[in-house]
């Protein structure tokens, strides 16, 4: 007699909901609990470097911009150097180097101020070129996607990026550069993120 095994059926997943917003930027939903909202201005007064404005959209398979997307973003200030509890005084006072913004309810637009990062020491002596860490959750995404934001002028440094390198294809690691610009004298690179489709940003499983 061959016995019938019951199997656990699996269980519905849970999306990151609208409530990331309450939570975790709680400004932006409307309630005023913070005296500052993490994220718009990650490196703080003081920091040393080129003052830039990073901003982009989250774009789906079908082309049309996610709105209600939350982003984390973290960085070493114009010397390369993050922030470390153990030694405080390594960065600029007020770098935070660490930042969440959201997009914009109507246009999905996201955007946050800081200093263009520099390079970073790598694994066995390499060099890593100037980037930004980016995790992305939204609702429909089951879990949060990393991604970096590598800056279209460094081309040398782009070259040599030990990370950029793991990307086989040339097509596919120019999903990871901003584009600089300039916008009423103040540098701007734009960064959109495409979760789907036909140039579908490199995401990292970390």
């Amino acid at each position: 007699m061959v016995q019938k095994l019951d199997y656990l059926r699996e269980t519905p997943s849970q999306t990151a909901g609208p409530y990331v917003h309450i939570g975790l930027a709680p400004g932006a939903a409307g309630f005023d609990i913070y005296d500052q909202e993490m994220g718009w201005d990650i490196a703080g007064p003081n920091a040393k470097g080129e003052r830039i404005r990073v901003e982009g959209l989250v774009i789906d398979g079908t082309g049309s911009p996610v709105k209600d997307v939350m982003l984390e973003a973290w960085q070493a200030d114009s010397q390369g150097r993050y922030v470390d509890p153990k030694n405080p005084d390594a960065t600029e006072e007020g770098f935070c180097g660490w930042g969440r913004v959201i997009t914009n309810f109507e246009t999905g637009e996201w955007g946050f101020d800081t200093v263009k990062p520099g390079t970073v020491p790598g694994r066995n002596g390499s060099t890593q070129a100037p980037h930004i860490n980016l995790w992305v959750v939204a609702r429909g995404i089951n879990i949060g996607l990393n991604t970096r934001l590598y800056f279209d002028d460094e081309t040398a440094a782009n070259a040599d990026d030990p990370v950029l390198n793991v990307v086989e294809w040339e097509n596919r690691r120019a999903t990871l550069l901003a584009k600089r610009t300039e916008r009423d004298g103040k540098i701007v690179y734009r960064f959109d993120i495409k979760l789907q489709g036909e140039n579908e940003t490199v995401f990292f499983d970390i």
